[in-house]
């Protein structure tokens, strides 16, 4: 199983970035999906998940801004950032719970190896 993440760049202050992240490979069943970042110097934080119901979660720094999505026929999670401000600049990772067994569920986290978001005021 690999994840692949795309859409990251540089963008102004105030701008928005779409981010990609498509899992391929031996896949039976996705539980949850998210987004996490990793800022210079800072501990990897959760911003956005999303359930295989369609129920999402958002860190409070990014409410109201940044909207998790996913297409489940093509393994794909989404991330719309919007009103980008110079503190979401990091290394966005999706994340996904991934069951590849075809006959039980042996779900495990799978990362992939993250898109750089740089944020300019």
């Amino acid at each position: 199983v690999q994840l692949q993440a795309s859409g990251g760049g540089l963008v102004q202050a105030g701008g928005s970035l779409r981010l990609s992240c498509e899992a391929s490979g031996t896949i039976s069943t996705i539980n949850d999906m998210g987004w996490y970042r990793q800022a210079p110097g800072k501990q990897r934080e959760s911003v956005a998940t999303i359930s295989s119901a369609g129920r999402s979660n958002y860190a409070d720094s990014v409410k109201g801004r940044f909207t998790i999505s996913r297409d489940s026929a093509k393994n794909t999670v989404y991330l719309q950032m919007t009103s980008l401000k110079p503190e979401d600049a990091a290394v966005y990772y999706c994340k996904a719970d991934i069951s590849t067994a075809r006959y039980y569920y042996n779900f495990k986290p799978y990362w992939g190896p993250g898109t750089l978001v740089t944020v300019s005021s």
